[in-house]
């Protein structure tokens, strides 16, 4: 092996994986699909004031991140808490997410106050497991296995999307007792998510470990030693340009994801006129398509760039957005919700591998604090702009629309970036050599 080869543990690889598996039932069922639905039509007074209320929450979810985010990773890449602050956001998120089984009819404030807790969470856990991934994949496969996580993800979403359906909602007396004239068969969703996120991450904590650390002082000196690290990055941002730009790029066009995610369902239900059991259908579907393009994506991401994997991806959301916005019958709904699908995985799983690419060794947290940052700083203003719309003109149709502009504005934005040059400074080593997971167990 050349001193320059880089080994990874594969049973590392597969358990960091399989938490994207545990992760996406939040994504999929709370923050698309099925809560964010039921929260329009079965808490707020009407549609209509539910589409913006959820805006505003998913607003004020970005707007927290954006601020925490890169302080909290400085913080974990000097005192060596990636995997100690990834559990704690977890834990908080889950608890919150059984939370939402208690808000009913007209308790707005809680349900949403919660839905935003858990939703912060959520989100501040990504940028600590994301941060993982360069120490992980070697640069020659880092675009499959971001894919492979992308692609268990969604199969993770669309097996807790079938149990959902089949086991709570679709059934004439639902389970447990759940009563339907409460829609405690609807709110029960939300435990269920709980429980599949808490399973099914626990692979990462046994087996996934934090990068060794030279020991700092706690407390104020390690607050001193994050602030220090954050100002030398902002110094050197003209050394690390190609970051800045992708990152510059991702603010815009992830707005565009964003509001997709977070309303697609909403959206299916109060223009199109689909049922919640309709919607879960919609999100299965979704999921599978979404799932074989993050698979597919990785190999092309490895063998053309992430660059162009992520600009391919735009070009086919925008095509889609539009016919979803166009189309007046179901059947384009379903046409354009597929392509939208195959192409949002890959979008996510490229910028995620292509910053990994551009990462200096020992500033992985900070560097996927700013991609957390670059992703939530603007990501009120697609929720923002869709719910004012919606609201000033009554419709949900041209409430939509609003994410084409972040899709071709975030597209012109990216074109600026040199990969190559990204990677050259980033200085990570290339070759690989599987390693065995006894050889490299605790």
């Amino acid at each position: 092996m050349t001193t320059n080869q880089r080994v990874y543990d594969r049973r590392a690889v597969a358990a960091w994986s399989l938490y994207d598996f545990a992760n996406s039932a939040f994504t999929t069922l709370v923050v698309t699909f099925v809560y964010a639905t039921f929260f329009t039509v079965g808490i707020a007074p009407n549609e209509i004031e539910g589409t913006s209320l959820w805006s505003l929450g998913v607003t004020l979810t970005g707007l927290v991140v954006a601020l925490l985010s890169p302080y909290a990773g400085a913080i974990a890449d000097r005192g060596g808490y990636r995997k100690r602050f990834l559990l704690l956001c977890t834990v908080v998120c889950i608890l919150a997410t059984a939370v939402l089984y208690f808000p009913v009819k007209g308790q707005v404030v809680f349900a949403l106050t919660t839905f935003i807790v858990a939703n912060i969470a959520f989100e501040m856990a990504n940028v600590f497991y994301n941060a993982f991934l360069p120490d992980l994949a070697p640069q020659s496969l880092i675009g499959r296995i971001s894919g492979y996580g992308w692609a268990l993800g969604y199969v993770g979403g669309l097996l807790c999307l079938v149990v959902a359906l089949f086991v709570f909602v679709n059934p004439e007396t639902p389970p447990f007792g759940l009563s339907k004239a409460t829609a405690a068969h609807i709110r029960a969703t939300n435990l269920l998510v709980a429980a599949w996120f808490a399973v099914f991450s626990i692979p990462l904590f046994l087996w996934v470990r934090d990068p060794k650390k030279a020991p700092l002082p706690p407390g104020a000196g390690l607050l001193r030693e994050a602030n220090r690290q954050l100002v030398n990055t902002f110094h050197e941002v003209r050394r690390f340009r190609q970051v800045f730009r992708l990152l510059l790029a991702r603010l815009i066009y992830n707005d565009g994801l964003v509001t997709i995610f977070a309303f697609g369902g909403i959206y299916a239900a109060g223009t199109f006129g689909f049922t919640t059991q309709e919607i879960i259908v919609f999100g299965i579907v979704l999921n599978v398509a979404a799932g074989l393009g993050a698979w597919a994506f990785g190999f092309l991401d490895d063998r053309f760039g992430g660059k162009t994997t992520i600009l391919i991806s735009l070009a086919g959301l925008t095509a889609a957005s539009l016919l979803a916005v166009l189309t007046t019958s179901r059947t384009g709904l379903w046409a354009a919700g597929i392509l939208i699908g195959l192409l949002a995985g890959p979008n996510q799983s490229a910028s995620r591998s292509l910053l990994g690419r551009f990462v200096p060794p020992g500033l992985e947290n900070e560097f996927y604090g700013f991609f957390a940052f670059s992703g939530k700083l603007t990501a009120f203003l697609g929720p923002f702009l869709l719910g004012r719309l919606t609201g000033l003109f009554e419709s949900q149709r041209l409430g939509v629309s609003s994410v084409l502009l972040f899709f071709i504005v975030g597209g012109l934005l990216l074109l600026r970036v040199n990969e190559r040059e990204g990677i050259a400074v980033a200085g990570r080593p290339t070759d690989v050599a599987p390693l065995a997971a006894e050889e490299n167990s605790p």
